[in-house]
């Protein structure tokens, strides 16, 4: 007792909000790492948040209330909150600076930021890390700036307030999903994690120790669903059930002909009915790559190292059974499952019962937000 009140490090939750439901997530220490406290995830009805910005403070403060009473397994007692901000709202880059001391260096990124931000310098919120290399010795400093409108922000601010929250950090999202699903938060080659969320996918390049890249399209997660349900005659549970179950199932079909065995392979009725957007995200995909490749510079990684090695899937999309071998084979490039358990849990592939794999999946970003407040 008399700990928690003197410790200098609150005790403190995670909390992911999107434009369609918000997650909450805390950790505890658990020997030499973490083990998973609380959860809850609770829906938001459209138009109390269009595309990250908030419309209805009041009415979203009192979801997250709700909701923080409604958490399985300890009870939330802090009010000091993680929190992710939309990352569809976001400005990121990787700038050179020359070497200087960190108090001088605050100012100077300031200033050389105003080129790389397509708003007034007034208008965001910029915050900046120093970024060290994995090869190479460096005469500068890589700083990664992220910047975001202060219109954005502030209704997010007193959302928390209005709910009796104190928030401790406020980052993007996908700096959460890099930490939950990059293992010790360090590569040797570039990676790409593509997070498919309920109203929309978000494209996050890692690389050596910090991200890289980032971009959002409106291929979702929610969108599958309707389209499936559409096309089937079903209720959107029924198509939701039917689509981590089923997915992108092929049937294959023997048949003798003339003492010969015939082999046909026939599309389930989901894989039809997505194809459309399906070739919509490998394109897109394709074209990131692409972007990616031809732009990346500077990133102090071992020689022949330019290249993406590998896709992490997260979010609720990622659980369309089928989709991660689909993406391989037209990708050309290894796709996994991403595992968000990897830097919390002492045995990270047992993962958790009470969030099973594909759950936890969409928990992906509350996941990073938890670890970071517990490790901060």
């Amino acid at each position: 007792m008399f700990t928690d009140f003197l410790s200098l490090k609150p005790k403190t939750f995670g909390l992911d909000i999107s434009d369609l439901s918000l997650k909450i997530v805390s950790l505890k220490k658990k020997g030499q790492a973490f083990d998973l406290a609380s959860f809850t995830e609770e829906e938001i009805k459209p138009g109390i948040i269009k595309e990250g910005e908030i419309k209805n403070e009041k009415a979203l403060a009192k979801i997250i209330s709700d909701s923080l009473k409604k958490v399985k397994g300890e009870k939330i007692r802090t009010p000091y909150v993680v929190a992710a901000l939309p990352e569809e709202k976001a400005f990121l880059q990787v700038i050179q600076m020359p070497k200087m001391a960190r108090e001088e260096l605050k100012s100077a990124v300031i200033y050389e930021a105003e080129n790389y931000i397509p708003l007034p310098i007034e208008s965001v919120y910029l915050d900046s890390q120093i970024v060290s290399p994995v090869y190479d010795h460096l005469d500068h400093l890589d700083v990664l700036i992220a910047a975001l409108p202060k219109k954005t922000i502030d209704p997010y601010i007193s959302a928390f307030k209005l709910a009796g929250l104190k928030p401790l950090t406020l980052e993007i999202e996908s700096s959460a999903i890099a930490r939950a699903l990059i293992k010790n938060q360090a590569t040797t080659n570039p990676v790409l994690l593509i997070d498919l969320g309920e109203s929309r996918t978000s494209f996050i390049v890692f690389s050596g120790n910090s991200l890289r890249f980032t971009s959002s399209i409106p291929v979702s997660s929610k969108g599958f669903t309707e389209i499936i349900a559409k096309s089937l005659g079903v209720s959107l549970l029924k198509a939701e059930n039917l689509k981590i179950k089923h997915g992108l199932e092929e049937k294959i079909k023997l048949k003798i002909k003339k003492e010969k065995s015939e082999r046909k392979v026939e599309r389930g009725k989901i894989f039809e009915a997505l194809i459309p957007p399906l070739v919509d995200l490998i394109q897109q995909i394709k074209r990131h790559l692409e972007y990616y490749r031809t732009h990346a510079s500077h990133e102090h990684l071992p020689p022949n190292s330019k290249e993406v090695e590998k896709i992490y899937l997260c979010g609720g999309g990622a659980n369309l059974k089928g989709l991660s071998g689909l993406l391989a084979l037209e990708l050309k490039t290894q796709v996994e499952l991403g595992n968000p358990w990897v830097n919390i849990l002492a045995d990270p592939l047992t993962g958790k019962k009470e969030l099973p794999s594909e759950k936890a999946l969409s928990y992906t970003t509350a996941l990073g937000l938890a670890l970071r407040g517990i490790k901060q």
